[in-house]
């Protein structure tokens, strides 16, 4: 079966505790903190395998959890990273946040990869915060929560081209004779249900992959029939052989069908009507063909200008070798389909993250009789310390103080015993004494 959209959820690893522990050897008095940090939750990984044609295994399983990273030991040993989980997908795999809907990665070459979760830090242990004031600091970090959200993956078939056209004009029957792929054909619109590949060879040492894609009706770029589904896999294709059925099957006038194909593509994406174009005129071998296509050509060159049009019949093969010549004549000519805007590390890995500006804005204001904080650093930092040490407690506020957040609640007229809320912790605000 073919699978070409499914949603996921996903999880990284939550960063290992760093531990408070002190040295506890003989002959050496008041050794000093000597916890370890946390190891590295780890992080969620998709990558690109040339082995996967559809999205058929994320229908059976739809979670993904990386392992946790293991807590600091003793000696200011570190804990132990946690191993990636590795997520195979197929090429043409497009992930997208199911929240902000946006595009979080294309994938398109075989090993290309991309940290769709990143993993939490570890906690920093007590060794870490001894200075000459403090040499014995009972403080520790809890591991960073490691990023969790739904995806949607979306297959867009890779193809060098794909066949186009309104329901049963003989696309299949074309890809089945100019290849070894057996789609199903059948005298009823929507036989086609989804892409079927086939690798065409040309003859004469050229060869491309073709895609015969399901039919379209009017309205697809709204979601009409097909739609969506359908149009996607357009998006890949390097070439359009557009196939119009000539012999003006159930009372439809083929020129007005290429006019309506050609509306849906450009309304779904502007780029689909700068995609170079083959027309092929199939159904030659039906009655009153002939005068149809002069028809056809009339109309097309009086709006259109002169354009190269193949006739063929696919289920004869007439004028189908010649029409396999000129696709990979234009193909030649043609450079692959590219995502430019896709930006990737020296690993070829793409990594999103939150630029550290914006970790140390914050925003106070009133809610009800108190009032809230909303700030990314000051949210994942509170989760990652241990609200049962008083030293702890004490660096924290520290912190608040030098960002400035006090001195905005004074200001907003905040008073003691107020509650102030920050992420999902609240605490009563009091001056300093």
């Amino acid at each position: 079966m073919f699978v070409d959209k499914a949603k996921i959820y996903i999880k990284a690893g939550d960063g290992g505790d760093g531990i408070v522990a002190f040295r506890r050897e003989k002959y050496v008095a008041e050794g000093g903190p000597a916890g370890g940090d946390g190891g590295n939750g780890g992080d969620v990984i998709f990558r690109v395998d040339e082995g996967l044609r559809t999205l058929m295994d994320f229908r059976y399983q739809r979670h993904f959890k990386a392992d946790g990273g293991i807590k600091g030991r003793n000696k200011t040993m570190h804990g132990a990273n946690a191993d990636d989980m590795i997520v195979r997908v197929p090429p043409g795999t497009v992930v997208v946040d199911e929240n902000t809907q946006e595009m979080i990665a294309d994938l398109t070459r075989q090993g290309q990869e991309v940290v769709v979760a990143r993993g939490g830090r570890g906690g920093r242990g007590n060794a870490r915060f001894a200075t000459p004031a403090n040499s014995a600091p009972e403080i520790a970090e809890n591991g960073e929560e490691g990023q969790e959200r739904w995806v949607i993956l979306e297959l867009k078939v890779i193809a060098d081209i794909g066949l186009v056209g309104f329901p049963s004009v003989g696309k299949s029957t074309l890809l089945s004779v100019v290849s070894a792929a057996q789609p199903k054909i059948a005298a009823y619109h929507f036989t086609t249900l989804s892409p079927n590949l086939g690798v065409v060879d040309v003859g004469d040492g050229r060869s491309f992959v073709m895609a015969d894609l399901p039919g379209l009706i009017e309205g697809a770029h709204q979601g009409v029939g097909l739609g969506h589904e359908f149009l996607r896999h357009v998006e890949r294709t390097r070439i359009i052989v557009h196939v119009v059925d000539m012999s003006a099957g159930e009372g439809r006038d083929p020129f007005e069908d290429w006019l309506k194909i050609n509306e849906e593509l450009k309304l779904y994406s502007e780029k689909l009507e700068q995609r170079p174009q083959i027309i092929v005129a199939n159904k030659m071998d039906m009655p009153e063909s002939e005068e149809n296509l002069q028809q056809f050509r009339q109309k097309l060159t009086e709006g259109f200008g002169e354009k190269e049009i193949f006739a063929i019949s696919a289920i004869s093969k007439n004028g189908v070798q010649e029409l396999l010549y000129r696709i990979a004549d234009v193909l030649d000519q043609e450079v692959e389909v590219t995502n430019p805007e896709e930006v990737t590390e020296a690993e070829g890995r793409k990594v999103f993250r939150l630029e550290r500006s914006k970790e140390n804005e914050f925003k106070v204001y009133r809610e009800n009789e108190g009032f809230v904080v909303e700030s990314p650093g000051l949210e994942k930092m509170i989760k990652r310390t241990n609200l049962m040490s008083h030293d702890a407690i004490l660096r924290f506020a520290r912190i608040m103080r030098n960002m400035g957040i006090d001195q905005k609640l004074r200001e907003l007229g905040a008073e003691d015993g107020q509650s102030v809320r920050i992420g999902d912790f609240e605490f009563e605000f009091y001056e300093k004494g």
